[in-house]
């Protein structure tokens, strides 16, 4: 990256001016002392008193300077608010100026738009009935010396100049929050869907846990992983692809039902629907299998879905049951080809036959996968359980009670993309380590120490209980009940190529 602080601006110029000029003035423009908040802005809107005196802090986003009055406004963390200068009643705080200093010198002329204030004042309402604080004493608490981004209205308030290049807003995330006020809605609708969905759990007497995120063998997924060095033990070590092998020894060790809030990172491509690290959810729970977990999972996402999604905009319906629908006959019904006695060559020629990417080296799991994306989950915009996977497609889940060629796996699928998969977890020692075998042939790697976590299937031969998992994509969900169309709109730090600053 390159030096940011090149090829500066005439306003940072300007500003950095005003910082010296500040500092002559005997002016701390970063001060070290506590301000004292007396409340907030929206408490103030909710309990306003005429003539009450209060103290609050905020960045400065409007000023408007009228001779011997200005007006202005303060952002904090609930919102903004009118403030109101008058040069006979403006004192600076810390009083290193003289009084008739502090409108003329210091307000009109050092202090800028992006500036974090402290301001103590007299709340009226004016002539406009608009609440507005009467500034009696200001306090600089720290010089902003690059300017924001200024949103612009024309006669008819339609924002012009607006800060919406996506690039831009990704990267600088802080100056996205600063002006963009629906962002930040955004990520607190995110807390308070997981706040939401742990108090669910919590009330089911799950346990929240933690697992490793640095990993010897990187297991319970298929994909690409990071990898990193330890000093100390010689070893390599892989950022988690997943978490379930672990949280499945939890219930090996005796839990009733353990959950995670998990980030996993995979060293795979990017997109609106992926980033290289993501959060992801898994709830696994001793004694139940997938049908208990549909059931379990409809009452999770109705008691989200109804607290967040819009009402407005009520593009989903909820209501359960939901439709379970076996894939194989999903992908006969959008496709017309019936799949279920195909090899692996004859699912080759219908990808070709329907233009779908294929070549010799996928697996027939793979296959089916692509043409079940590309030609299925599309049109499934309510919530709906894909049920009944070949159990080439999934190498941790049970062979299905009635059909041994078949899983009991579900995914939930919404708006047309995956929000959730589910199974009725393996638990026979012996049948896992085959598959996992199969597994590791089909990735054509023959070292089993990197490719089989040999401690899970030791731990499987102590005995597992029959068990329930599921993993939900908690940015999907997030992108779902915010109508998101990107993964980065609900990431506070999405992955980004390295920035070139300074080059014209």
């Amino acid at each position: 990256m390159e030096d940011i602080h090149t090829n500066l601006s005439e306003q940072q110029i300007i500003r950095r001016k005003k910082l010296y000029q500040l500092k002559l003035l005997g002016i701390n423009p970063y001060p070290s002392e506590e301000y004292v908040v007396t409340t907030t802005i929206c408490n103030i809107r909710k309990n306003f008193t005429e003539k009450e005196t209060i103290s609050i802090a905020g960045r400065l986003m409007r000023l408007r300077i009228l001779g011997k009055a200005s007006f202005g406004e303060i952002k904090d963390h609930t919102g903004c608010m009118q403030i109101y200068f008058t040069q006979d009643h403006l004192f600076l705080s810390p009083d290193q100026i003289k009084k008739e200093d502090a409108y003329n010198v210091f307000l009109k002329k050092l202090i800028d738009i992006g500036d974090i204030i402290g301001v103590k004042g007299i709340l009226f309402k004016t002539k406009m009935d608009e609440i507005t604080i009467h500034v009696h004493q200001f306090t600089l608490l720290s010089k902003s010396i690059r300017p924001l981004p200024q949103v612009k209205m024309d006669k008819n308030k339609k924002i012009y100049d607006a800060f919406s290049n996506t690039e831009q807003r990704y990267r600088m995330r802080y100056v996205d929050l600063i002006v963009n006020d629906h962002v930040k809605e955004i990520f607190l609708k995110r807390t308070r869907i997981i706040k939401k969905i742990r108090n669910f759990f919590d009330k089911k007497g799950y346990l929240e846990v933690d697992t490793p995120i640095l990993q010897s063998i990187p297991g319970g997924a298929i994909a690409r992983p990071f990898e990193t060095y330890h000093n100390t033990l010689g070893i390599p070590l892989y950022l988690r692809i997943a978490n379930e092998l672990y949280l499945k020894r939890l219930i090996i060790g005796g839990f009733h039902g353990v959950y995670e809030f998990s980030r996993n990172f995979r060293n795979e491509g990017m997109d609106r629907l992926h980033n290289p690290e993501f959060t992801v959810l898994e709830l696994y729970v001793a004694y139940k299998d997938y049908y208990w977990m549909m059931n379990f999972t409809e009452k999770l996402m109705k008691c989200i879905c109804n607290k967040f999604q819009k009402k407005e905009n009520n593009h989903f319906n909820f209501q359960t049951p939901f439709p379970r629908i076996p894939i194989l006959d999903s992908i006969k019904k959008y496709t017309g080809f019936d799949i279920k006695e195909m090899g692996k060559e004859e699912l080759r020629k219908v990808c070709q036959k329907l233009h779908i990417e294929e070549n010799i080296k996928m697996s027939k799991a793979k296959l089916i996968e692509n043409i079940f994306e590309e030609k299925c989950e599309k049109n499934y915009i309510n919530p709906t359980f894909i049920i009944d996977y070949p159990v080439e497609m999934s190498p941790l889940t049970k062979r299905h009670r009635y059909n041994e060629n078949l899983s009991e796996r579900f995914e939930l699928i919404i708006n047309g993309q995956e929000i959730a998969n589910a199974y009725s977890e393996l638990n026979d020692p012996i049948d896992q380590l085959d598959r996992l075998r199969e597994q590791m042939k089909l990735r054509n790697t023959k070292n089993e120490s990197i490719s089989i976590d040999q401690d899970f299937i030791r731990a499987l031969e102590f005995g597992m209980p029959p068990t329930a998992g599921i993993g939900i994509g908690i940015d999907r969900l997030v992108m779902l009940l915010t109508q998101e169309k990107s993964i980065q709109e609900v990431l506070f730090f999405p992955q980004m190529r390295p920035e070139k600053i300074g080059k014209k």
